[in-house]
């Protein structure tokens, strides 16, 4: 016989990891398999033990059936005793009084007796009961665990197991789910306080913008940096431990990617259970029908000529046992058939193929876990009914938030302060700039680094300024380009009162952050994506009332008209910088209330003429018109009205033609017209006598005229790119020249009075028909050889003391 115990192992020879993929109705049916397995095993062990059946003779004499009364064996016990005796002391029958009668038959009759009549009488399920209980229970055995041993299904569950397991037990799962549980507990904390900071504000406008504040995502608590920080991280998660998560997560997204692609490990639970509700139809239909047949008297008919007697009536000794272990064996089964329907309706009734994590979100706060489905989501259901904590913490790993995590720890080895170091430039604003390009994240170790006073951000993830940023002593400048950041409480106060220029490139609202709203002390903002001013199809400025140092704004998008919350700032703003990318721009009319306003750009908004808005900017100093669709300046009279406008950059434009009335413009230093079609040089802007700067490149100019020499204040001339062939002697009067731009024109003469232009520190000839050079040019006492742009034939020309004292300078 087989033992008890070893019909255990079998029933549980599965991986025991696998109990996370057993329901409690399955759990509760091994049970249950192992109570009928019982119950066949003591069946098997009476039948083979213990006298199967007892025979006696109806009478004496005789084969009449007529008068057989087999009724006096309904009740063994009473003569239980004299047939023991009989048959143990092995005592002659015929000196034995039997129940009142004696018979000539010796014992051995006797057992060939029972034999037959066992074979030929007794119904075949009260001699096969604890067989059939045994085999069927094997069967509801194989059938519970037969998905995790189908190939299809066995690879991926034991996968999907494995992984779970390791996930549970992560060291980064634990950290994790702490680590956002206590950022919860901070937001909260930080939200009241807030929330009654705000309301102790008059304004309601004032309360409105705290409450859009505390909406803000964009703000994180005190606690997130731990993850970033080595010192800290450090303590949770040494290297090795940081990449086994890593290589775990690669795991997870390689399975979700495989299981979520069709539903066979569903179909093969559904289809191992209705076999089981099968089995048990069958199984209890023919049990009911037979469980009668196990009696335990019944009559037996022998050839006459073997023992003299025809009729025997048999005592079946275990019939009664079998009898009630049948009963309890179809009442065990029928308990199996109610878990196993009750699993069919959890099967149908509940949508099984889809999984939503949202418990787990509202839980820990992670708002990026992907919902699963299809076996992904039948496994995590089937996992949920054994304890809800594995899926809680399997959603750490499918969050985008937990994974960027985890490469900070590693982004911390791999970019060390030496190598950040390296990183450190000096930029156009002659701040030292460290910039960082397309990094997973934010090296805890560039704030280790107090000399930073221009952090550069390009395409780097799940950027958090964490508190540490208030090493940064010297920060003043911060770009974050196509790179989403937000801020801890801590780095929040700090970037408020030290921050003061901010450029954002973003694609999309969701990269704006929130927080650049609160920076009271911030001089500059430069923001760059789309900007419209129709709420539903782009970003949109929100009150920019906090930002009351604000002196630049740089707006770059697509623009309708000027944004109505320039207004907020229009008291203390010096510089407003529009980019319009090709778009139409149509209202100006915020323009009128920048009283204060110093600079202004208004770059690709389509201009066909001067904006009238303009004209009332009493402090305007420099406007810039670039790469609009003006033909004609004709307004320009009216910009008189701008008595400090020193710098008019028309550059990009169509104008032919250039007014006489821009003589007007007394107060004119700087005058861009590169990049247009002007044919010819208006004399009235030579009147302009405080022009240092004047660039007409990149035009269709044939000459200059002699008025030219009366620009004494000229430091600056450039022509190039034009079809000059001559060049007026007066304009080699204007001593103060420092740069002089002639080159792609059709020159084939230079003057000697070149030599007057004693200031003269970079000329540029190249492109010309020019055979020789003048060697007065060596009387020009601060060219240099390298500041002579010309072709290198041309040099070799010149007189070799020329050369040598240019080189020498």
């Amino acid at each position: 016989m087989i033992p008890v115990n070893e019909f255990r192992n079998i029933a549980t020879e599965q991986n025991p990891r696998f109990r996370v993929l057993k329901p409690w109705w399955d759990v509760f049916s091994e049970y249950l398999c192992i109570a009928m397995l019982m119950i066949g095993v003591f069946g098997c062990t009476m039948q083979l033990t213990q006298e199967k059946i007892s025979c006696l003779p109806d009478r004496i004499t005789g084969d009449s059936d007529e008068s057989m009364d087999c009724s006096y064996l309904q009740n063994p016990r009473e003569n239980e005793s004299l047939w023991e005796h009989a048959i143990t002391k092995n005592i002659a029958p015929n000196i034995v009084e039997v129940f009142g009668r004696k018979n000539n038959l010796d014992i051995h009759q006797y057992i060939f007796i029972n034999s037959f009549c066992y074979e030929r009488a007794v119904h075949w399920y009260g001699k096969y009961f604890p067989y059939l209980v045994v085999i069927h229970t094997m069967v509801f055995m194989v059938a519970s665990s037969f998905w995790f041993k189908f190939p299809g299904t066995s690879s991926k569950i034991e996968l999907f197991v494995s992984i779970l397991g390791k996930c549970f037990d992560s060291p980064w799962t634990t950290r994790a789910i702490s680590e956002v549980s206590e950022e919860r507990e901070d937001m909260v904390t930080w939200k009241k306080n807030y929330t009654a900071k705000a309301s102790a504000v008059d304004s309601p406008d004032e309360e409105d913008k705290s409450a859009a504040f505390i909406r803000s995502t964009s703000i994180v608590s005190d606690r997130e940096t731990n993850v970033l920080e080595p010192e800290h991280a450090a303590s949770v998660l040494d290297k090795k431990e940081g990449e086994q998560a890593k290589a775990l997560f690669e795991k997870v997204r390689k399975f979700q990617t495989h299981v979520e692609e069709a539903d066979l490990l569903y179909h093969m639970y559904v289809l191992q259970t209705s076999l089981k509700v099968l089995k048990f139809a069958i199984i209890t239909i023919y049990s009911v029908f037979l469980v009668p047949n196990i009696q335990i008297v019944v009559t037996c008919r022998v050839p006459p000529d073997l023992t003299g007697f025809s009729l025997f009536c048999c005592n079946n000794n275990k019939a009664h046992l079998f009898s009630k272990l049948a009963y309890c064996y179809i009442g065990f089964v029928g308990v199996y058939g109610l878990l196993c329907i009750y699993s069919l309706y959890w099967l149908f009734h509940r949508p099984l193929k889809a999984y939503s994590f949202e418990h787990v979100r509202l839980e820990t706060g992670i708002n990026d876990i992907p919902d699963v489905k299809n076996d992904f989501a039948f496994l995590l259901h089937l996992s949920d009914q054994y304890d809800p904590l594995y899926s809680k913490r399997f959603a750490v790993f499918l969050s985008e938030v937990s994974e960027s995590r985890l490469s900070q720890v590693n982004l911390n080895h791999e970019w060390p302060i030496k190598k950040l170091r390296t990183r450190l430039v000096r930029n156009a604003s002659d701040r030292l700039e460290l910039h960082l390009f397309m990094l997973p994240g934010l090296p805890s170790t560039v704030f280790d680094i107090p000399e930073v006073e221009s952090l550069k951000l390009e395409q780097v993830n799940n950027v958090i300024i964490p508190g540490t940023v208030t090493q940064f002593s010297a920060l003043q400048e911060i770009s974050l380009i196509h790179c989403p950041a937000r801020l801890q409480l801590e780095a929040l106060a700090y970037l408020r009162e030290n921050l003061k220029v901010l450029r954002i490139t973003f694609d999309n609202l969701d990269q704006v952050p929130l927080w650049m709203y609160t920076l009271t002390n911030l001089e500059e903002l430069h923001l760059s994506g789309p900007l419209t001013n129709d709420l539903h199809r782009g970003a949109t400025l929100d009150t920019l009332r906090e930002l009351k140092n604000l002196r630049v704004l740089t707006l770059r998008g697509k623009l309708a008209k000027i944004p109505s919350s320039v207004v907020d700032v229009g008291g203390q703003l010096l510089r407003l910088c529009v980019h319009n990318e090709g778009s139409r721009l149509h209202s100006f009319s915020s323009l009128k209330k920048l009283a204060n306003l110093a600079t202004l750009e208004l770059i690709g908004c389509e201009l066909e003429r001067l904006p009238s808005a303009i004209f009332s900017l009493t402090n305007l100093q420099q406007l810039d018109l670039k790469e609009n669709r003006l033909t004609t300046v004709e307004e320009i009279l009216s910009l008189q009205h701008c008595r400090r406008l020193s710098t008019l950059k028309l550059w990009h434009n169509s104008i032919r033609y250039i007014p006489e009335h821009i003589n007007k413009l007394r107060s004119l230093e700087t005058l861009d017209l590169s990049w247009n079609k002007i044919h010819k040089l208006s004399l009235h802007l030579c009147y302009c006598t405080k022009l240092r700067h004047l660039d007409l490149s990149h035009n269709q100019l044939t000459s200059l005229p002699p008025e030219i020499g009366i620009l004494q204040s000229l430091w600056h001339l450039s022509v190039a790119y034009n079809s000059l062939e001559v060049l007026p002697e007066e304009l080699f009067s204007c001593k103060r020249l420092r740069t002089l731009e002639l080159g792609n024109n059709r020159i084939a003469f230079l003057s000697q009075r070149i030599g007057n232009l004693a200031h003269l520190v970079c000329l540029e000839l190249k492109g010309n028909r020019l055979e020789t050079l003048p060697v007065e040019l060596g009387d020009c006492n601060l060219l240099k050889l390298s500041g002579l742009i010309i072709e290198d034939s041309l040099i070799d020309m010149l007189p070799s003391y020329v050369k040598d004292k240019m080189k020498e300078r």
